[in-house]
């Protein structure tokens, strides 16, 4: 019987705003046991809601505002000594609102997760929901991706679909898939935790022991997801 890897996997979360991605990782994380640990949120605005649930929670938290640097690379290079200093495995963008330069990109090469509200490479950038809509697609969702110097794209680690419907808004729509960004940045944090995610020759995620990385709403309750067999 081959040995357990019992190493912890250390996790940096980078917020701008409310925080209910950061959330639904830090649960997922506390769920794994020694397996995982959230080591500090980073937030890019000192007035982000995500601070303070961090700090209610016991997290080590830190702003590192964007505007206190008169140029992206030194913002960057500030963020980067920040999440340096925990040594993490991987950093975690949750609804960060900043674009990140290709150096900083490079530097977190294979380490650096994003979430975006749209099943990518379809709606990349602001405003996915009115796209979607405007679009006429029937479905709709988010993608969990390992982070490029492109915006928006990098190898695809999982996606949360639901249906577009004849009745939706942009924001009733946009809360739908909130909830399957929950449920799948949960999972993608489990897996990380287990040591099952990885990058093939050609730059695909691979995910041991698991057949589809693709989740939909079980049923009406927006807040009940399976994964797609």
């Amino acid at each position: 019987m081959s040995a357990v890897n019992t190493s912890i996997c250390r996790l940096v979360v980078l917020v701008s705003g409310r925080g209910s991605n950061l959330q639904a990782i830090v649960q997922a994380a506390r769920r794994q046991g020694p397996a995982a640990r959230v080591c500090a949120v980073v937030s890019s605005n000192p007035d982000a809601a995500a601070l303070a649930w961090a700090r209610r929670e016991g997290l080590q938290a830190q702003v590192v505002a964007h505007r206190d640097y008169p140029s992206r690379d030194q913002f960057d290079q500030a963020l980067a000594q920040a999440i340096d200093a925990h040594q993490p495995d991987y950093v975690l963008l949750a609804g960060f609102m900043r674009v990140l330069g290709a150096a900083f990109v490079q530097r977190f090469n294979g380490r650096l997760i994003n979430i975006h509200p749209s099943l990518l490479p379809a709606f990349p950038g602001l405003h996915t929901h009115q796209q979607a809509l405007a679009t006429g697609v029937q479905w709709h969702g988010c993608t969990v991706h390992f982070v490029t110097p492109v915006l928006d794209h990098g190898p695809i680690v999982a996606q949360g679909i639901v249906p577009v419907l004849d009745t939706d808004t942009p924001d009733s729509l946009a809360q739908r898939v909130l909830g399957v960004e929950h449920r799948v940045y949960a999972q993608v944090v489990q897996w990380l935790a287990q040591k099952r995610v990885t990058l093939d020759a050609f730059g695909r995620v691979r995910v041991a022991g698991v057949a589809s990385r693709s989740f939909f709403p079980a049923s009406s309750d927006a807040g009940t997801f399976q994964e797609i067999a």
